[in-house]
Formats: C-alpha cells, sequence, structure tokens
C-alpha cells in the first residue's frame, strides 16, 4: 500500500515548473499518474495506485509538499478516516473503556484530535472512503465483535451523551455571544451535573468569578474549558490537551479534578503531551504513531506505566513495531552536585529586586559553572519572565545588577529564546536562522543535531509568517541555538509542542550546552521536561499577580523538594525508564515521602 500526500496549503502550482509531473518515471512512460487539475493554483493529485514508489517528486519538489510513503498491505482494512485524495490517512481507532480514563499519546498530526473527533461524534468515520462515504449501516458492520461495534450503535441511536473539551480555547473570546459575558454565566449555564459549587473552588475560579471571558488568559480560558467541560452530566468526557497554557500548580488541579470525574463511573478520553499529568491521570494509554500529517496508527491498549514505558522505548512489542529509532531513558542524565561545584564558574549574579505598578520581584543571588543547565519552576505570573528578561538585559532591575562579564573578565554574550514569538519575520526559515548565527545553519554538525532533530529540514525555504505555532517554536529555538553565546536563555521552549518534538528539542539544547560547555536558564511547567533537562533550578514563591521571590541556585532534587512540598505532590521513578512518576494522593508511597520530607525521589539514576 502507497500513500502520497501533498500539502495543498504551501503548494505553489503557479511558482514552479511542475517538477512533480515532469519528472515522474510513471508520466514518462504514459502514465496518468500526476495530474494537475484545471483551475488557478490548484495543486496536483498524485494517482496512488500507479505511483511506482521511487519518491522523485519528493526530491524535485521545490517547496517541499509532497511525501509518498511504503506501508503493510495488511493495514488497508484497518482505515478508519481518510480526510482527501493525497490526504492523512487514520488507521484503527482506540477503544474507551467505560469507568476509566484511557490516555491517547502521541506526536502531533497523527490522527489524536481526529479520533476524538470521531468517538465523539462530531466526524462519522469513512473508512477511507472521502468520495463515497459510507452510512452507519455500513460502518458498524465493519466494527462487528470489537467494543466499537455497540459504542457506535449508541451514537447512531443519539443514546450516547458525550462531553467534549476542545483542543482549541483561544476563540472562546472571539465568539459574540460570550465574549461580554463573565464565566459565571458560562459555567452556572452548564452545571447540568451539579458538581460547580465544589469546582469553583478545586479549580482556583473565585477570583475570575465575574471577569469577562474577553479578558481571561490563556490559563484562565483553560481552566474554564475544562470546568465547563467536567460539570456537564455526559455519559463519555473527552478532554483534548487539557494542560496547555497551564502552569504545574494548575495541571495537577486540573488533573485531580478529571480523577474524581472517573471515580464516579464516567467514561474519560485525554489527549495529552504532558506524559507526567498523562500517567497520573489515566488507567489505560493507547499510542499514536505514524508519519505526521501523512498517516496515524492507533496501538491497543496498555496499562498506563507499561504504555508510557512502551512509548518512550520507541518498541511496541504486541505489534512487533519500531516507531522511533533510539528509546529515552532518564537514568544518568543530571551530573553529580559534587561535579557542578569543582567546575570553572561561568557567571554569578547578586540580589536583585524589579518592582512594577503592582507586582514585585525579589531574586536571591546564584552561581552557574560551565556545562550546567538550571531549571526554572513555578506559578504563571510570579515573575520568571521578569527574571530572564533581567538576564536577557532586557530589564534593568531597581536594586542589584545584572552580571556583564564572565567570572574570567570576558565580555558575557547571551542568546535568549522570549515566551512569546513574533512572526512578522519578513522571509525564509534559512534566513531567519542565518540572521541569528551567521552560517551555522548551512554547517554540517547543526544540520545534524538541531534542524535534524528538530525536523525542520522541510521547512527551510517556507516563509516565516507561515508556520503554525509549533513550527515557529521550534525555529526560534533553533534560532537561539545558532547564535554563539555564554547563556541560553529559553522561555517555556516546549509550549506548543508535542511530547516527540519536545524530547528532540530538550536532547538538541543538552548537547549544545554539554559540549561546548556552556550554561543555560531555562522557564519549564512540565516536571517531567524539567527533570530531563535541569541540573540545578531556580525556585519561584510569592503571590501570582502581586508578588514573587526566586531562589537562589540550588540542587535538583532540594529544588524539587522545595517546589513540590509546597503543593504537597510527591513523585517516585519508573525502574525502568528513571521518569518521574507522581504518587496518587494518599498512597502508601506517598504517605512514607511526605512523612521523610522526599517529596521527590532522585534514586540512583539520578
Amino acid at each position: 500500500m502507497r500513500i502520497a500526500i501533498v500539502d495543498k496549503y504551501r503548494c505553489r502550482p503557479k511558482d514552479c515548473s511542475h517538477e512533480c509531473q515532469r519528472f515522474c518515471p510513471r508520466v514518462r512512460t504514459g502514465d496518468e499518474t500526476v495530474i494537475f487539475p484545471e483551475g488557478p493554483d490548484k495543486p496536483p493529485v498524485i494517482v496512488e495506485s500507479l505511483c511506482s514508489g521511487e519518491a522523485i517528486c519528493v526530491k524535485k519538489c521545490p517547496y517541499n509538499v509532497i511525501r509518498i510513503v511504503n506501508l503493510p498491505e495488511e493495514l488497508e482494512s484497518d482505515t478508519s478516516h481518510r480526510f482527501s485524495v493525497n490526504g492523512f490517512k487514520l488507521f484503527r481507532l482506540p477503544t474507551p473503556k467505560e469507568g476509566q480514563v484511557l490516555g491517547l499519546i502521541g506526536p502531533n498530526g497523527v490522527g489524536k484530535t481526529t479520533a476524538v473527533q470521531i468517538l465523539a461524534g462530531e466526524m462519522t468515520p469513512n473508512l477511507g472512503r472521502f468520495d463515497d462515504p459510507p452510512g452507519w449501516d455500513e460502518i458498524i458492520p465493519e466494527y462487528r465483535g470489537s467494543e466499537l461495534q455497540p459504542f457506535f450503535e449508541k451514537i447512531q441511536a443519539g443514546s450516547l451523551v458525550p462531553v467534549l473539551k476542545p483542543q482549541n480555547i483561544t476563540d472562546l473570546p472571539k465568539v459574540k455571544d460570550l465574549a461580554d459575558r463573565p464565566i459565571s454565566d458560562l459555567l452556572e449555564a452548564s452545571d447540568s451535573s451539579g458538581r460547580l459549587k465544589e469546582l469553583r473552588d478545586d479549580m482556583s475560579l473565585n477570583e475570575i468569578w465575574d471577569r469577562p471571558i474577553k479578558f481571561l488568559s490563556g490559563g484562565e480560558l483553560q481552566r474554564v474549558a475544562v470546568t465547563a467541560a467536567i460539570v456537564r452530566e455526559g455519559d463519555i468526557y473527552f478532554f483534548d490537551e487539557p494542560t496547555a497554557y497551564l502552569d504545574v500548580r494548575e495541571r495537577l488541579r486540573m488533573a485531580r479534578a478529571i480523577r474524581n470525574l472517573s471515580s464516579l463511573g464516567k467514561t474519560i478520553i485525554v489527549v495529552e503531551h504532558d506524559l507526567s499529568i498523562l500517567d497520573y491521570v489515566s488507567d489505560l494509554v493507547c499510542m499514536f504513531y505514524g508519519n505526521p500529517g501523512v498517516y496515524g496508527i492507533v496501538s491497543h491498549p496498555h496499562g498506563t506505566r507499561v504504555g508510557v514505558n512502551i512509548f518512550l522505548d520507541g518498541f511496541i512489542p504486541d505489534e512487533n513495531m519500531r516507531f522511533r529509532e533510539t528509546a529515552i531513558s532518564f537514568k544518568g542524565m543530571s551530573a553529580d552536585d559534587e561535579e557542578y561545584l569543582s567546575r570553572e564558574a561561568m557567571v554569578e549574579y547578586g540580589n536583585m529586586k524589579k518592582s512594577f505598578e503592582d507586582f514585585s520581584l525579589e531574586v536571591k543571588g546564584g552561581r552557574v559553572s560551565k556545562g550546567q543547565i538550571v531549571g526554572i519552576l513555578g506559578a504563571n505570573g510570579i515573575g520568571k519572565t521578569t527574571f530572564v528578561r533581567m538576564l536577557a538585559g532586557e530589564l534593568d532591575p531597581d536594586e542589584g545588577e545584572v552580571p556583564t562579564k564572565t567570572v574570567t573578565g570576558l565580555d558575557l554574550k547571551i542568546s535568549y529564546k522570549p515566551q512569546y514569538i513574533p512572526s512578522d519575520f519578513d522571509g525564509s526559515l534559512r534566513m531567519y536562522i542565518r540572521e541569528a548565527g551567521g552560517n551555522t545553519v548551512d554547517s554540517a554538525d547543526f544540520k545534524t543535531s538541531v534542524i535534524k532533530k528538530l525536523e525542520l529540514e522541510h521547512l527551510l525555504e517556507h516563509n516565516v509568517q507561515e508556520l503554525s505555532g509549533g513550527e515557529l517554536q521550534r525555529a526560534a529555538i533553533a534560532a537561539c541555538l545558532a547564535r554563539e553565546a555564554d547563556i541560553y536563555l529559553f522561555d517555556e521552549p516546549s509550549a506548543f509542542l508535542d511530547i516527540e518534538q519536545r524530547l528532540a528539542s530538550s536532547r538538541a539544547i543538552r548537547r549544545l550546552i554539554r559540549n561546548n560547555m556552556k550554561t543555560a536558564f531555562i522557564v519549564e511547567h512540565s516536571i517531567l521536561m524539567a527533570d530531563y533537562l535541569s541540573d540545578s533550578l531556580v525556585v519561584f514563591g510569592g503571590v501570582p499577580g502581586k508578588s514573587g521571590v526566586a531562589s537562589s541556585v540550588r540542587t535538583l532534587r532540594s529544588g524539587m523538594n522545595m517546589f513540590l512540598k509546597e503543593m504537597a505532590v510527591t513523585f517516585r521513578r519508573d525502574p525502568q525508564t528513571g521518569r518521574p512518576r507522581v504518587n496518587k494522593d494518599g498512597s502508601q508511597l506517598d504517605s512514607q515521602q511526605k512523612a521523610s520530607g522526599e517529596y521527590y525521589y532522585i534514586g540512583k539514576g539520578k
């Protein structure tokens, strides 16, 4: 079976010489394998049944919009949905388990949201027949003998009430009927279960209760959207990326709310990129793998611990399928504290203070060594970005001084990746990275260690203004790494990225910092990613939106204990992968770790 994909949004048939058609071997023999429909600016159609799979068109296309993939023939019978000719194809579907939480994990663009929309009844699976969609009388027999047969029968009969928290929540303030209404109106109108009174406190909504929806931040919108879904009475609940825009504290608060919903016997499906939260909230896990934007395959369900470990390993034993070349392990990622104390210091900074009209920040001084990565943890609105901007020289402290020289007296060079990335650069991605780091983008080492790892090769000739949020984030990380600097500052580098991209960008950052003996400060909201990246921590406390206090540079162990103790959450380590796992509230291990003061178990692997 062969899949041919043409990205119709980036294809420019008016600006090219139709290389895909001119160089196709089958077209040269007289077959109509590549066809250009009549009409202005219409992309080509590649006839998959005639394609011989040499992928010459992929190499010749000047805009990198064509992909040809060969797949096992037996997968054809597992086709669940296809959007269009030369469009994305989804194989299989996850199976909801009554009374349990099913987590969906995998990179962006492999069909997680499509599967959610199908199971929520918002989209009908066409079994690959996009040009002649089947009816339910044909769809249901295709799933005969599986647990999806009675599920789809209920959808057809209308006897299943789905509740969906959509992936994109930023459009809520744009809805005319909602924008000027306070969130209390929206939530009270949604409360058909009587759970709102309890959730108002649990989701920390009292402070914004009377605030109009159009004035909510991304994190506040997310909390409102999750709450609006939980308070509705339904049979099956879908939460598509419920932790986006949330800090660690809010992510755990949201996870507890979903766990409490599952304790009522509700069936729940959660799409999540934060593995720690997915591990905590789920009973079962289904993996999505494939080629983003081309095809996606859904694995069989596994227990949460086993499923997440399989995902990190990159190999599914029961399907004999390897979907990633290398396994990901958290064992031995950080060096010993004594090693950093003995290393040559890169920079030292003293106590600093910065005040605004309604917010004040106090920073305690610290020392960082060459090759050291400092993670920054804290709630939203508590001064993390202000601290990073002071280090970057964008803000001057009211008290104290920002270091401008290394410990050895050399001028300090800084590369900064801001939280909010401007997309107004007029030019290609290659030009954008070249402007940041000169000809670094063309070096073999940078191409291998950064461009390839961040999957930016096929985007280098695309205009920066056309990039999506995730593509723009990866582009900004690459541009930051391309600059020659002593200190690299990253403000929320994992925002908009899926788990594969988060791990890939983390590996790229770690490699450059360690190999070149540089220093990095990284603001992160995922405990798992902070653990994967950080050698030490700066922990922020205080009152969000009013005052913040940044600790000195602490060891990973003491920093995590300090941060997690405040949230009354404990973590253990998985013996197989070394990854941090959230302990269930009140469990024996949770009680033991709290009693001993070890909220964050480092273990031998770290």
